[in-house]
């Protein structure tokens, strides 16, 4: 009992003491602060002095909570730009992929085009090229050339039409070949450009120079044996001709052989012999440098042979 009345003894004292120097206010502040038993004591209140654990205590000072803000903050705006970026991406990605495809043709073509083979063609050489379902790796060579190789050699080129955009839709414009020079034979015919490639769907107006065959040549399916290698050569002919300011009107293949073509151009009275085993620029040459001095010359021969190289004959 006497430890207890003394006890209250000393409380009452120190409440007198507080309400003389500070009032009750600054008693209880300092109560608040003081130091009990049973309770460990973490951080500090002096910005100066550090303790153990101080990032985690109740008692953080002002600069641990500026810190922890700063790293707070600095956290949400990483996670917030990386979400940014990603939505972003996915939005380009889906503008610029390419889910289905349709078929136009330039302006040059004159006859209608069937979309349908191309468009399914189209979408083969898309699924075996997954990487080019984007406008920005699609690649229109590659696309002519897998055309070209699959039963679709009047396809010169393929471009990507950035005019006309859809999501998930992109218009290619097929650029078709156009022919110089036709071949028919039988039930078929054939049809060469200028660089010598061969193909049967045209859709330009026919060619005005056609070849006259007088080989004999059998076919077989209604293919020309030999007909790839004709018109190839005859297309690069005619387009090296061309350079040189001569147009051709008719080209003959003469009986009983198989490696000369007997050519025919405008203004000009009598055909020219050709080889098909020269090369055609060089003939091209030659042809036009003889036309000009049997011209200069008032000549008219019955006809103009530039098969060997660096010489022409006429008779």
């Amino acid at each position: 009992m006497n430890l207890l009345r003394k006890k209250q003894q000393r409380q009452g004292r120190r409440s007198a003491l507080m309400r003389e120097k500070g009032g009750v206010a600054d008693f209880d502040d300092l109560q608040r602060h003081a130091f009990r038993r049973n309770r460990t004591l973490t951080g500090s209140l002096s910005s100066g002095v550090s303790s153990v654990s101080e990032h985690n205590s109740e008692l953080q000072s002002t600069r641990v909570q500026a810190h922890h803000l700063r790293r707070h903050r600095r956290r949400l705006g990483t996670i917030l730009f990386v979400v940014l970026a990603i939505i972003v991406g996915l939005a380009w990605m889906i503008w610029q992929s390419i889910v289905t495809v349709q078929i136009a043709t330039d302006n040059g073509a004159s006859q209608p085009l069937n979309t349908k083979p191309y468009t399914d063609e189209i979408q083969h050489y898309l699924d075996s090229h997954p990487f080019e379902r984007n406008r920005a790796s699609f690649n229109g060579g590659s696309a002519a050339t897998y055309m070209q190789n699959h039963g679709f050699p009047e396809v010169s080129n393929i471009s990507l039409n950035t005019t006309h955009r859809q999501i998930g839709t992109a218009t290619l414009t097929l650029t078709m070949r156009k022919p110089v020079v036709s071949w028919k034979t039988g039930a078929s015919r054939l049809y060469v450009d200028k660089n010598g490639v061969a193909f049967a769907r045209n859709y330009y107006a026919d060619p005005t120079v056609e070849v006259v065959d007088q080989t004999g040549i059998q076919t077989v399916n209604n293919q020309v044996l030999a007909s790839n290698r004709f018109l190839g050569f005859i297309g690069l002919i005619i387009g090296h001709l061309h350079e040189q300011g001569l147009s051709v009107s008719q080209v003959i293949l003469p009986a009983d052989t198989t490696h000369q073509l007997l050519v025919s151009m405008q203004r000009v009275g009598y055909p020219v012999k050709i080889s098909i085993d020269r090369p055609a620029a060089d003939q091209a040459e030659d042809t036009a440098r003889a036309v000009r001095y049997l011209t200069g010359k008032d000549i008219a021969p019955k006809y103009l042979d530039v098969r060997i190289g660096g010489r022409a004959y006429y008779q």
